[in-house]
């Protein structure tokens, strides 16, 4: 086992790194206040490839590993959780679905401009009725000869007004269950799609989080993905995978508010000396170090599974359930060493706090991760 990242994967961790440091921390409490979705530092991440990391060369993407991937994501969580999900999504959601099942056609049309972070997708699964129990598809698209007659809600779509390409999972024959779901590829503007507004979120809340609304919206059949039916394994395949971005940017989150509490406690006096020097703190840094040690060696081992072609679904919901625990309960604890500083905003630790929880929510709640773990574990 070789625990020592290539020279390629330090030059990736560090490009990204600067680019938190440098352009994604100034400003950022004041996107988080105001809602403000970060449209110039995104711009910039998709001029220097973090939107389409694993897409092949050849479809306008940086031909990238997912360990490249997972350490990129860990450093701009670091700073900014907002920007990551938008990365996240493009990257684990759009991207590599697209990739992996689409058309050449497909490809072509929107694979290039999402991998070179021209435009920005979204992933539209969840519906009012239709959370963790995803085979509830509400959402119909029904059968018009050489089109889909999409109607609909969807629910929490990252990237909902901001986005350009749309992949939308919808029931075609309710008769089939979960066999008769489609996905497929909407664009913005098309007649009948609107977007609803904006949510207001206790974390996250620079990311562009709507509900959208379709009626009546016509589809052409050459944008549904994959064949007839293949809509619910396409959001599960995909998702498995996305499982290892959230889990990185929980990582991110936990390690960024661990640092902070480090150099805190560093300059911090009480009693006398560094409050770094007290047992009790001490502690608590040894704990958080453990922690977040444990959470990235679980996402590397997610993200390598997947590199080798080998079954990475259990791992990547592993990563996932453990590395949004750590994301809680270090930043609990960072706002704990702060102390009085840690309750306000210019500190940083309270918005990370903030930021956790939702890790522990999308892309699969803790409680399906346990169900696709105990699954596994049972054979099932």
């Amino acid at each position: 086992m070789n625990f020592e990242l290539s020279e390629e994967h330090l030059m990736i961790q560090k490009a990204a790194r600067d680019f938190a440091q440098n352009e994604l921390k100034p400003g950022v409490i004041e996107r988080d206040e105001n809602q403000k979705f970060p449209v110039d530092q995104v711009r910039e991440m998709g001029s220097l490839g973090f939107l389409g990391m694993m897409v092949d060369p050849t479809y306008g993407g940086g031909g990238m590993d997912t360990i490249s991937y997972v350490l990129a994501m860990e450093e701009i969580s670091k700073v900014d959780a907002s920007a990551a999900v938008i990365m996240s999504v493009n990257n684990s959601l759009v991207c590599w679905g697209l990739e992996e099942y689409g058309t050449e056609e497909q490809k072509q049309k929107y694979l290039i401009p999402l991998a070179k972070g021209n435009i920005l997708g979204a992933f539209c699964l969840s519906e009012p009725e239709a959370g963790s129990d995803a085979t509830s598809q509400h959402t119909t698209a029904t059968d018009a000869g050489d089109h889909y007659v999409l109607n609909g809600t969807k629910n929490w779509i990252t990237n909902g007004s901001t986005a350009s390409v749309y992949l939308v999972m919808a029931q075609t024959d309710a008769h089939k269950g979960h066999k008769g779901i489609n996905t497929l590829i909407v664009e913005r503007g098309m007649p009948g799609f609107t977007v609803g507004p904006k949510e207001n979120k206790l974390g996250i809340r620079g990311s562009d989080t709507h509900s959208l609304m379709f009626t009546d919206v016509k589809v052409p059949k050459s944008n549904r993905i994959g064949d007839d039916g293949f809509g619910f394994r396409f959001a599960m395949k995909t998702l498995m995978g996305g499982r290892i971005g959230i889990a990185s940017q929980a990582l991110g989150i936990a390690s960024g508010a661990y640092e902070l509490a480090l150099n805190y406690s560093r300059e911090r006096k009480a009693f006398g000396k560094p409050i770094s020097e007290h047992q009790a703190i001490q502690f608590k840094l040894a704990d958080m170090a453990t922690q977040i040690e444990s959470a990235r060696l679980l996402c590397l081992k997610a993200a390598w599974l997947k590199d080798q072609n080998q079954e990475y679904s259990q791992a990547s919901s592993i990563a996932k359930l453990y590395a949004s625990q750590v994301a809680m309960d270090t930043t609990v604890e960072a706002v704990q060493i702060h102390g009085g500083y840690g309750y306000v905003k210019d500190f940083h630790v309270e918005r990370l706090m903030r930021d956790a929880k939702i890790t522990q929510i999308y892309e699969g709640t803790s409680e399906v991760q346990k169900i696709v773990i105990s699954r596994a574990i049972l054979g099932k």
